[in-house]
């Protein structure tokens, strides 16, 4: 197997807290709306460390686009059916994958 770089082996790890990231963001967004009905929106609160708090209904919302993505095959270790790369493409890619 191939040494990966530093860029590489810092984007791999970023890339294997995506899922974890992105279920904090869907918990988050859960407690803001249970907030929400409880306190209703322009309701405030103030937590044990003295912040303030406020729920509000954004202006906008904040779209990022992403002019460069990745697609990658399932990860063995975790038991993935399934990735956004196909194992074909990366065969004919030139890296060894295993299974089908």
């Amino acid at each position: 197997m191939k040494i990966l770089t530093d860029v590489q082996k810092r984007f791999v790890e970023l890339e294997k807290k995506k899922a974890e990231v992105k279920k904090y963001f869907e918990e988050l967004d859960i407690a803001t709306k249970d907030l929400a009905a409880e306190i209703g929106v322009n309701g405030f609160f103030q937590d044990n460390e003295g912040t303030v708090y406020k729920v509000v209904v954004p202006e906008g919302t904040f779209v990022k686009y992403n002019k460069i993505g990745y697609e990658r095959t399932r990860r063995l270790a975790l038991n993935e059916t399934k990735g956004d790369l196909s194992l074909k493409q990366a065969r004919e890619a030139g890296f060894v994958v295993e299974g089908e």
